[in-house]
């Protein structure tokens, strides 16, 4: 008997994501699991399930890692329910409301921010994320984004420093200067919080310069590279966080044959977030033109108050299978083991033995559930580093 184990049993469909026999879910039929010390231990066939100190019957249910996701902005305050009314009656989305979170954020105690966090955190959970990466980018200011970055290192390790979210208001007509102050008492500011820095590449944001400048300057600090890319419209961002060897480019609807070829040819993971479109009534990105070309595609929520307000990945799951012209089972994969590969982690998105004993139990028999039962509360139970949440 192993000390402190506990067997998950009676599986009736455990997708493993180890890619064996030419199947990327890696599915075992009436299996088991056996964790220990938080690790998956082992898996296999029901029938050889070894003892263990306690036991949960899946009663023939399916098993999946737990959702990592990628792509969140947990750290602000205050709502743009007025905004997406706006849209839904035909406005169109230009990224300018991000201003309006800055003033709300900027305004808001850090008791509040924590709540906010901690809600959408709690609400992600019990959603079957176990794993989220969290940006700042509503504080703007040295004070406001370092204090954003310090209160999103108490729910993750995988924060993300977005200082060049957009230029404020008060820098409106010296972009440079603003750039200036990213790269040097914000960076200062925010690294030791962060381990990752990202840019909004887009038109009404940042160029390609200045995105360059920014991110060479978060590398020098030791920070990994992320990339807000090719959402409003073509440009330059996804070929720029290829050339300087970016974990992940995220948005990815608007692309070119030259992008898709620069992504297939580098480990840079494209990270499609359809909760956005959905939100903002724009095009969705075409992810099976990315697939079919062999990139990496992994699926995100970006949870934000004002293009995405979403925590659910099993919604962005049946997204990208109903309007992104994914299989059910890519879709799956990209909310795990892509969401991990976008982290640049290996002890997520699967359930092997070493990985972390993240993992959710359906209320269904397969992962086909989460794209065919659209907005049904399919998550029976959680386990993180495993325990039952």
């Amino acid at each position: 008997m192993t000390r402190g184990s506990l067997l998950v049993d009676h599986i009736g469909e455990l997708v493993t994501n180890d890619g064996r026999d030419g199947d990327p879910l890696g599915i075992r039929r009436d299996a088991a699991l056996l964790i220990s010390d938080g690790e998956v231990a082992w898996t296999g066939p029901a029938r050889h399930a070894p003892a263990a100190d306690r036991r949960i019957d899946a009663g023939g249910a399916a098993v999946l890692p737990g959702f990592v996701d990628s792509h969140a902005h947990l750290v602000f305050a205050g709502d743009r329910a007025a905004e997406f009314a706006a849209r839904m009656a035909g406005e169109p989305y230009t990224g300018g409301g991000i201003r309006t979170t800055v003033g709300a954020t900027r305004a808001a105690s850090d008791d509040a921010l924590r709540a906010t966090v901690g809600r959408l955190r709690a609400e992600m959970l019990r959603q079957g994320t176990t794993t989220v990466e969290i940006k700042s980018g509503y504080g703007l200011n040295v004070a406001d984004e370092a204090r954003s970055l310090r209160i999103a290192a108490e729910f993750t390790g995988d924060t993300t420093f977005l200082g060049a979210h957009v230029v404020p208001a008060e820098y409106a007509d010296r972009p440079d200067d603003y750039v200036g102050l990213v790269c040097g008492p914000m960076l200062a500011a925010a690294a030791p919080y962060a381990r990752w820095i990202d840019v909004f590449c887009e038109r009404g944001a940042f160029d390609a310069d200045h995105a360059r400048a920014i991110l060479a300057c978060g590398q020098a600090a030791g920070l990994g590279v992320r990339l807000h890319a090719n959402q409003l419209g073509p440009g330059p961002g996804v070929r720029l966080g290829v050339e300087l060897g970016a974990a992940s480019v995220d948005h990815c609807t608007h692309l070119t044959d030259a992008d898709i070829d620069a992504l297939a040819g580098s480990e840079t993971v494209a990270t499609l977030l359809p909760g956005a479109e959905f939100s903002t009534r724009s095009p969705y990105p075409d992810a099976r033109r990315l697939l079919d070309a062999g990139v990496t595609v992994a699926l995100a929520t970006d949870c934000n108050p004002g293009s995405s307000y979403t925590s659910s990945m099993p919604f962005c799951v049946a997204l990208a299978v109903r309007e992104m012209r994914m299989t059910p089972a890519e879709a799956v994969w990209a909310a795990t083991a892509g969401g991990a590969a976008a982290l640049r982690r290996t002890d997520v998105g699967r359930l092997t033995p070493g990985a972390r004993a993240d993992l959710i139990v359906l209320d269904a028999p397969s992962h086909l559930h989460l794209a065919y039962r659209p907005g049904v509360p399919l998550i029976r139970q959680v386990l993180h580093n495993g325990v039952p949440r």
